[in-house]
């Protein structure tokens, strides 16, 4: 599989500043993101819009390349997913947003047993909170590259969300039961808040 990080988002919630490159515990975001799923896969890819520069200088270590979406205006996720899945070598890409720093070191061995099991395209985390309630984590996901074409037709059309485009698709929820290895962190206060922590 080829490991991506996912980095080419607006960071609007954080009044525009490229999250994958705010400091956490004196590194960037991204960064910690690397070093949890860079070992994981044969390939690393980070999908990035700007600070291209940037991204390459932190991936050298980890042989990473750096792809832009191929779709102007910031279209979400799935864009990056795509530039991905069309860059890959590999028959699988697993990927992993920028901001969560926490991200399973197990993730991807798990949601391929997941894919193996059910013979799926598609398998993405998801944690159970303290109510018992669901949570999905879309975009912490294994994909098949074969998945590339239909993928573009989608964003084509001008669809953009993540669990729609996956239920096209044979998918699977796979359960994790730690929810930090999940959290991403959406703002500057919660980036000071976790610091703090």
């Amino acid at each position: 599989m080829t490991a991506l990080v996912l980095a080419g988002g607006r960071g609007s919630r954080m009044g525009g500043v490229d999250k994958g490159m705010q400091p956490f515990h004196g590194e960037p975001l991204a960064l910690h993101v690397m070093r949890r799923i860079a070992p994981q896969a044969g390939a690393l890819l980070i999908s990035a819009n700007r600070s291209i520069k940037d991204y390459a200088r932190l991936g050298a270590a980890f042989d990473a390349r750096v792809i832009p979406d191929a779709r102007a205006d910031f279209p979400g996720p799935l864009a990056g997913i795509a530039a991905a899945l069309h860059a890959a070598t590999t028959e699988y890409v697993l990927a992993a947003p920028c901001d969560a720093p926490f991200v399973d070191e197990h993730i991807g061995a798990v949601l391929m047993q997941a894919l193996d099991a059910q013979g799926g395209d598609v398998a993405y985390a998801a944690t159970i909170d303290a109510s018992g309630e669901v949570m999905a984590h879309p975009v912490f996901a294994l994909l098949r590259t074969s998945l590339a074409d239909d993928l573009d037709a989608w964003l084509d059309q001008g669809e953009r969300k993540v669990r729609a485009w996956y239920a096209r698709h044979k998918a699977a929820e796979v359960r994790f039961h730690d929810e930090r290895a999940f959290y991403n962190i959406n703002d500057l206060q919660q980036l000071a808040e976790l610091e703090r922590r």
